[in-house]
Protein backbone atom coordinates (compact mmCIF):
# COMPACT_ATOMS: atom_id res chain seq x y z
CA UNK A 1 0.00 0.00 0.00
CA UNK A 2 1.20 3.59 -1.43
CA UNK A 3 0.68 6.72 0.96
CA UNK A 4 1.07 9.02 -2.22
CA UNK A 5 -1.85 6.82 -3.72
CA UNK A 6 -3.91 6.34 -0.81
CA UNK A 7 -3.75 10.22 -0.32
CA UNK A 8 -4.81 11.09 -3.70
CA UNK A 9 -7.48 8.70 -3.20
CA UNK A 10 -8.71 10.45 -0.25
CA UNK A 11 -8.11 14.18 -2.23
CA UNK A 12 -10.24 12.52 -5.08
CA UNK A 13 -13.05 11.63 -2.94
CA UNK A 14 -13.31 15.09 -1.67
CA UNK A 15 -13.36 16.89 -4.29
CA UNK A 16 -16.15 14.51 -5.44
CA UNK A 17 -18.23 14.92 -2.82
CA UNK A 18 -17.13 19.06 -2.76
CA UNK A 19 -18.72 19.25 -6.31
CA UNK A 20 -21.59 16.86 -5.68
CA UNK A 21 -24.05 19.40 -4.03
CA UNK A 22 -26.92 16.80 -3.32
CA UNK A 23 -24.68 14.44 -1.45
CA UNK A 24 -23.21 17.74 0.60
CA UNK A 25 -26.90 18.35 1.40
CA UNK A 26 -27.29 14.86 2.70
CA UNK A 27 -24.48 14.72 5.13
CA UNK A 28 -24.95 18.73 6.66
CA UNK A 29 -28.58 19.75 6.45
CA UNK A 30 -30.56 16.45 6.66
CA UNK A 31 -29.17 15.60 9.96
CA UNK A 32 -29.78 19.08 11.33
CA UNK A 33 -33.07 19.30 9.85
CA UNK A 34 -33.91 15.84 11.35
CA UNK A 35 -32.76 17.34 15.13
CA UNK A 36 -34.46 20.63 14.18
CA UNK A 37 -37.94 19.14 13.97
CA UNK A 38 -37.52 16.58 17.20
CA UNK A 39 -36.54 19.68 19.18
CA UNK A 40 -39.08 21.90 17.54
CA UNK A 41 -41.56 18.78 18.65
CA UNK A 42 -40.64 19.49 22.20
CA UNK A 43 -39.74 22.82 22.33
CA UNK A 44 -42.60 23.88 24.61
CA UNK A 45 -42.74 20.64 26.95
CA UNK A 46 -41.73 21.32 30.64
CA UNK A 47 -39.05 18.19 30.39
CA UNK A 48 -36.04 18.63 28.63
CA UNK A 49 -36.96 15.63 26.02
CA UNK A 50 -34.17 16.73 23.26
CA UNK A 51 -31.08 16.74 26.48
CA UNK A 52 -32.78 12.99 26.84
CA UNK A 53 -32.76 11.84 22.97
CA UNK A 54 -30.90 14.19 21.22
CA UNK A 55 -27.26 12.59 22.41
CA UNK A 56 -29.24 8.99 21.15
CA UNK A 57 -29.72 11.02 17.34
CA UNK A 58 -26.63 12.45 17.28
CA UNK A 59 -25.36 8.69 17.72
CA UNK A 60 -27.20 7.15 15.15
CA UNK A 61 -28.32 9.62 12.58
CA UNK A 62 -24.71 10.81 11.23
CA UNK A 63 -24.43 6.74 10.92
CA UNK A 64 -27.39 6.28 8.80
CA UNK A 65 -26.39 9.53 6.48
CA UNK A 66 -22.67 8.49 6.17
CA UNK A 67 -23.93 4.56 5.60
CA UNK A 68 -26.23 6.06 2.41
CA UNK A 69 -23.36 7.94 1.25
CA UNK A 70 -20.49 5.79 1.07
CA UNK A 71 -22.91 2.54 -0.55
CA UNK A 72 -24.10 5.08 -3.65
CA UNK A 73 -20.71 6.65 -3.90
CA UNK A 74 -18.51 3.25 -4.00
CA UNK A 75 -21.23 1.62 -6.15
CA UNK A 76 -20.85 5.08 -8.26
CA UNK A 77 -17.32 4.09 -8.99
CA UNK A 78 -17.98 0.32 -9.74
CA UNK A 79 -20.46 0.78 -12.36
CA UNK A 80 -19.23 3.69 -14.63
CA UNK A 81 -16.13 1.78 -14.48
CA UNK A 82 -13.84 4.27 -12.79
CA UNK A 83 -12.40 1.63 -10.03
CA UNK A 84 -11.72 -0.65 -12.81
CA UNK A 85 -9.37 1.89 -14.84
CA UNK A 86 -7.89 2.83 -11.03
CA UNK A 87 -7.48 -0.98 -10.56
CA UNK A 88 -5.71 -1.24 -13.68
CA UNK A 89 -2.85 1.36 -12.59
CA UNK A 90 -0.93 0.64 -9.52
CA UNK A 91 -3.70 0.41 -6.44
CA UNK A 92 -4.44 -1.48 -4.43
CA UNK A 93 -7.61 -2.59 -3.00
CA UNK A 94 -5.99 -1.25 0.36
CA UNK A 95 -5.00 2.01 -1.36
CA UNK A 96 -8.63 2.38 -2.68
CA UNK A 97 -10.42 1.42 0.72
CA UNK A 98 -8.01 3.36 3.04
CA UNK A 99 -8.40 6.45 0.89
CA UNK A 100 -11.94 6.28 0.68
CA UNK A 101 -12.09 5.89 4.38
CA UNK A 102 -9.77 9.17 5.06
CA UNK A 103 -11.77 11.25 2.35
CA UNK A 104 -14.90 10.11 3.84
CA UNK A 105 -13.37 10.53 7.33
CA UNK A 106 -13.03 14.19 6.78
CA UNK A 107 -16.56 14.58 5.35
CA UNK A 108 -17.69 12.86 8.72
CA UNK A 109 -15.70 15.60 10.82
CA UNK A 110 -16.90 18.23 9.23
CA UNK A 111 -20.34 16.63 9.53
CA UNK A 112 -19.98 15.85 13.63
CA UNK A 113 -18.83 19.47 13.96
CA UNK A 114 -21.78 21.24 12.18
CA UNK A 115 -24.37 19.14 13.54
CA UNK A 116 -23.51 19.35 17.23
CA UNK A 117 -23.13 22.63 16.55
CA UNK A 118 -26.53 23.26 15.27
CA UNK A 119 -27.77 20.85 18.50
CA UNK A 120 -25.75 23.21 20.45
CA UNK A 121 -26.53 26.56 19.23
CA UNK A 122 -29.97 26.44 17.72
CA UNK A 123 -31.69 23.66 19.21
CA UNK A 124 -30.49 24.39 22.73
CA UNK A 125 -29.30 21.16 23.79
CA UNK A 126 -27.79 20.40 27.23
CA UNK A 127 -24.35 18.45 25.80
CA UNK A 128 -23.08 17.39 29.53
CA UNK A 129 -20.10 17.16 30.92
CA UNK A 130 -17.81 16.44 27.62
CA UNK A 131 -18.81 17.87 24.60
CA UNK A 132 -15.78 17.25 22.94
CA UNK A 133 -15.91 13.90 23.65
CA UNK A 134 -19.60 14.11 22.16
CA UNK A 135 -18.50 15.10 19.18
CA UNK A 136 -15.84 12.53 18.88
CA UNK A 137 -18.79 9.95 19.46
CA UNK A 138 -20.20 11.53 16.43
CA UNK A 139 -17.28 11.50 14.14
CA UNK A 140 -16.66 8.01 14.91
CA UNK A 141 -20.57 7.13 14.49
CA UNK A 142 -20.18 8.71 11.03
CA UNK A 143 -17.33 6.98 10.27
CA UNK A 144 -18.39 3.51 11.21
CA UNK A 145 -21.72 4.18 8.78
CA UNK A 146 -19.21 4.92 5.72
CA UNK A 147 -17.50 1.95 6.18
CA UNK A 148 -20.37 -0.43 7.02
CA UNK A 149 -21.61 1.25 3.66
CA UNK A 150 -18.34 0.40 1.89
CA UNK A 151 -18.42 -3.18 2.93
CA UNK A 152 -22.04 -3.46 2.36
CA UNK A 153 -21.97 -2.11 -1.18
CA UNK A 154 -20.17 -4.85 -2.56
CA UNK A 155 -23.43 -6.80 -2.18
CA UNK A 156 -25.48 -4.24 -4.83
CA UNK A 157 -25.73 -3.83 -8.43
CA UNK A 158 -27.47 -0.58 -8.64
CA UNK A 159 -27.50 2.53 -6.27
CA UNK A 160 -31.35 1.10 -5.76
CA UNK A 161 -30.07 -1.98 -4.32
CA UNK A 162 -27.57 -0.29 -2.03
CA UNK A 163 -30.15 1.98 -0.65
CA UNK A 164 -32.18 -0.99 0.00
CA UNK A 165 -29.05 -2.24 1.68
CA UNK A 166 -30.02 -0.23 4.60
CA UNK A 167 -33.16 -2.00 6.16
CA UNK A 168 -30.91 -5.20 6.59
CA UNK A 169 -27.32 -3.11 7.81
CA UNK A 170 -29.01 -0.27 9.69
CA UNK A 171 -32.92 -0.84 10.96
CA UNK A 172 -32.33 -4.26 13.07
CA UNK A 173 -29.15 -2.35 14.86
CA UNK A 174 -31.59 0.86 15.38
CA UNK A 175 -34.37 -1.40 16.80
CA UNK A 176 -31.97 -2.62 19.63
CA UNK A 177 -29.06 -0.45 19.91
CA UNK A 178 -30.77 1.48 22.77
CA UNK A 179 -32.88 4.09 21.07
CA UNK A 180 -36.20 2.50 21.64
CA UNK A 181 -35.85 1.39 25.29
CA UNK A 182 -32.72 0.78 27.47
CA UNK A 183 -30.52 -1.81 26.32
CA UNK A 184 -31.14 -3.20 29.91
CA UNK A 185 -34.67 -3.64 29.90
CA UNK A 186 -34.94 -5.18 26.52
CA UNK A 187 -35.39 -9.60 26.37
CA UNK A 188 -31.96 -11.21 27.24
CA UNK A 189 -31.41 -12.36 23.75
CA UNK A 190 -32.11 -9.23 22.01
CA UNK A 191 -29.89 -7.67 24.85
CA UNK A 192 -26.78 -10.65 24.00
CA UNK A 193 -27.38 -9.59 20.59
CA UNK A 194 -27.03 -5.66 20.44
CA UNK A 195 -23.59 -6.69 22.51
CA UNK A 196 -22.37 -7.88 19.47
CA UNK A 197 -23.56 -4.73 17.18
CA UNK A 198 -22.10 -1.50 16.37
CA UNK A 199 -24.68 0.89 17.21
CA UNK A 200 -24.72 -0.02 20.65
CA UNK A 201 -21.93 1.17 21.55
CA UNK A 202 -21.99 4.23 19.97
CA UNK A 203 -25.30 5.09 21.59
CA UNK A 204 -23.88 4.19 24.94
CA UNK A 205 -21.17 6.37 24.78
CA UNK A 206 -23.04 9.52 23.78
CA UNK A 207 -25.81 8.89 26.18
CA UNK A 208 -22.96 8.45 29.04
CA UNK A 209 -20.95 11.79 27.88
CA UNK A 210 -24.57 13.60 28.25
CA UNK A 211 -25.31 11.86 31.69
CA UNK A 212 -24.16 13.70 34.62
CA UNK A 213 -23.82 10.22 36.48
CA UNK A 214 -21.57 9.02 33.58
CA UNK A 215 -18.52 7.58 33.65
CA UNK A 216 -15.05 8.46 31.65
CA UNK A 217 -13.50 5.38 31.28
CA UNK A 218 -16.78 3.59 29.84
CA UNK A 219 -16.81 6.32 27.43
CA UNK A 220 -13.53 5.34 26.15
CA UNK A 221 -14.22 1.70 26.17
CA UNK A 222 -17.02 2.35 24.26
CA UNK A 223 -14.98 4.51 21.42
CA UNK A 224 -12.59 2.04 21.50
CA UNK A 225 -14.71 -0.91 20.58
CA UNK A 226 -16.52 1.38 18.00
CA UNK A 227 -12.70 1.97 16.58
CA UNK A 228 -12.77 -1.68 16.29
CA UNK A 229 -15.31 -2.60 14.74
CA UNK A 230 -14.67 0.20 11.88
CA UNK A 231 -11.47 -1.45 11.34
CA UNK A 232 -13.25 -4.85 11.29
CA UNK A 233 -15.37 -2.48 8.29
CA UNK A 234 -12.43 -1.40 6.99
CA UNK A 235 -11.06 -4.60 6.21
CA UNK A 236 -14.16 -6.61 4.81
CA UNK A 237 -14.77 -3.91 2.56
CA UNK A 238 -10.83 -4.19 1.13
CA UNK A 239 -11.68 -8.12 0.79
CA UNK A 240 -15.04 -7.66 -0.69
CA UNK A 241 -14.21 -4.72 -3.01
CA UNK A 242 -14.59 -6.20 -6.71
CA UNK A 243 -13.87 -4.18 -9.60
CA UNK A 244 -16.86 -3.68 -11.69
CA UNK A 245 -20.81 -5.19 -11.37
CA UNK A 246 -21.83 -7.56 -13.91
Amino acid sequence: MSWARTRATAFRVLRQLGHDRASLAIMLAAPCIVLGLVAWLFWDSPTPVLDRFGPILLAVIPAVVMFLVASVATLRERTGGTLERLMAMPLGRGDFVTGYALGLGVAAVAQAVVVTAWLRWVCRMDQGRWPGLMVLVAVMSALLGAMLGLAASALARTEFQAVQLMPAVILPQLAICGLIMPREQMPRLLDWVSDVLPFSYAVDAMRRCASAGGRLGLVWRDIGVVAGFIALALVVAAATLRRRTR
